[in-house]
């Protein structure tokens, strides 16, 4: 006799919804995850609408290339009680410009540096992680071999290459590039996932019906594999930002009369001990969004994962209080396979 697989109330009701509703509540679930998600944007929204965006002006009245006369010797005139922003509220930097423009246009570069540089990395690095998993052999050799040789060379040696000329064009051109030379971690843990999830039983189903590569490939695999490019494409946002940062400061990323906030650090880094703002503030918001970013997407791991789910907060109390939590329904055929272990196949219910 076969065992039957007891179903919650809220299982039977995650199945009768779809999957996008199913990872939104749980994305919710996640209070934290959630907070640095409006923070992240907010920041963003934010620092865009006061310097504007292409044609568009912003709200505020200075540029961050404006010059204009120093205001109490260039402190910055932000007060807390009672709250006013003042005339430069951020401060000036040493030629009378307006800091709290330059910070927010800073903000605006290092978030459009993040979003080309995950994005490219993580379209190139799954592409090659992908196949070099899935078909493996001499393909698998070749791709890993060229990774290697990517992988070997310090980041900051090719990114300060890269920006050497890609920095002078502009934020646009230089993140593309960055993302053309940060997908070889992905790639690996990619290649990684689908050399486990091939030998699956799920995949060997869909050989059996006549599903083609491709479609195992994105239709099957990847989707299961989600969890992982979450985890690495929220590393790399977090990383990229700190990356684009590093090289403006070391002079081989944007260059004036734009700005970015690795850029701001690394031009007033001499004025810190007598003008320390000029430091904070960049630094503040640096730290903002490599933080905000990291959350935000752990929290769009446990949202993705249906695995995740088992190892909640609540659960993990009730256990310790004594209280033995309702049995989870398998996720997946493969969870329900888990689950009977002698017989190798999953019943939903008794046959009897």
């Amino acid at each position: 006799m076969s065992s039957t697989i007891s179903e919650t109330p809220g299982d039977v009701e995650e199945r009768s919804v779809s999957q996008s509703r199913i990872i939104w509540r749980r994305f919710l679930s996640q209070k934290v995850g959630l907070i640095a998600a409006i923070v992240l944007l907010a920041v963003v929204a934010f620092a865009t609408s006061a310097v504007g965006l292409g044609p568009i002006p912003g709200w505020w009245k200075y540029n961050w290339y404006d010059l204009s006369n120093s205001v109490s010797g260039g402190e910055p005139t932000l007060t807390l009680f009672p709250f006013s922003l003042g005339d430069h509220p951020f401060g000036q930097d040493r030629i009378g410009r307006d800091y709290f423009a330059m910070t927010m246009r800073g903000i605006q570069n290092s978030f459009v540096a993040m979003v080309l540089i995950t994005g490219i990395a993580l379209i190139v690095g799954v592409t090659v992680g992908a196949i070099a998993g899935y078909f493996r052999g001499w393909v698998d050799a070749v791709l890993m071999r060229l990774t290697d040789v990517f992988i070997v060379i310090p980041a900051i040696v090719i990114a300060a290459v890269v920006g050497n000329w890609a920095g002078a064009v502009g934020v646009w051109v230089l993140g593309s590039m960055l993302g053309f030379f940060s997908w070889m971690v992905i790639a690996r843990l990619v290649r990684g996932e689908f050399l486990s999830l091939r030998e699956r039983e799920f995949v060997e189903a869909a050989r059996v019906a006549g599903a083609s590569d491709a479609r195992i490939i994105f239709r099957h695999i990847l989707p299961n594999a989600t969890g992982v490019i979450i985890v690495s494409g929220s590393l790399l946002a977090a990383g990229a930002i700190l990356l684009e940062a590093a090289i403006s400061l070391l002079g081989y990323g944007i260059r004036s009369p734009d700005v970015s906030l690795g850029l701001l650090i690394g031009v007033n880094q001499s004025a810190f001990t007598v003008r320390p703002w000029l430091f904070w503030w960049p630094a503040l918001f640096i730290v903002t969004l490599a933080l905000s970013a990291n959350i935000f997407g752990d929290a769009l791991r446990e949202a993705f994962d249906p695995r995740s789910r088992r190892f909640s907060r609540r659960r993990t109390k009730e256990r310790a209080d004594g209280v033995e939590p309702d049995v989870a329904a398998p996720t997946s055929l493969m969870d329900a396979a888990a689950q009977n272990p002698r017989t190798g196949t999953p019943t939903l219910q008794d046959p009897e």
